[in-house]
């Protein structure tokens, strides 16, 4: 279990304390959505944690069969929803390997990427486009 730590500062500010670390991250309203979009917003949060849980069990995978993958970039394109609710409706994700790989290899580190935590948690209805490409 790991908890998280939440205040909310007004104007649409949130601040968090991740229990474990202490380390904190402050989110802001977008600007679409009545705030000032100085600072990630709850949803794109969500992207993020999709983007870095990616990579994170790629790290798994490729650690335990001696895969390279330092310099592995992800980019994730968070698309909301133009009907109500307000919603993200797409995450277009795209992971660029620096590296020549075996396809063996190309479909481990795949598999782990669409079947990471956050990916498995995310609502059915939120489509998400993945590309994996290496050189």
């Amino acid at each position: 279990m790991v908890t998280i730590e939440l205040a909310y500062e007004g104007d649409l500010r949130v601040t968090t304390v991740h229990g474990p670390s202490r380390q904190t991250l402050s989110t802001d309203a977008p600007i679409d959505n009545q705030g000032k979009g100085e600072s990630y917003s709850p949803t794109d949060l969500l992207a993020t944690a999709l983007g870095s849980c990616m990579l994170t069990v790629m790290g798994i995978a490729a650690r335990s069969r001696d895969i390279p993958l330092e310099g592995t970039t992800a980019i994730v394109e968070k698309h909301m929803s133009q009907d109500e609710p307000r919603r993200i409706s797409i995450l277009d994700v795209r992971i660029d390997i620096p590296y020549a790989l075996l396809d063996k290899s190309k479909v481990v580190l795949k598999r782990a990427a669409e079947t990471c935590p956050v990916a498995q948690s995310i609502n059915p209805a939120i489509k998400i486009n993945f590309e994996m490409n290496s050189l």
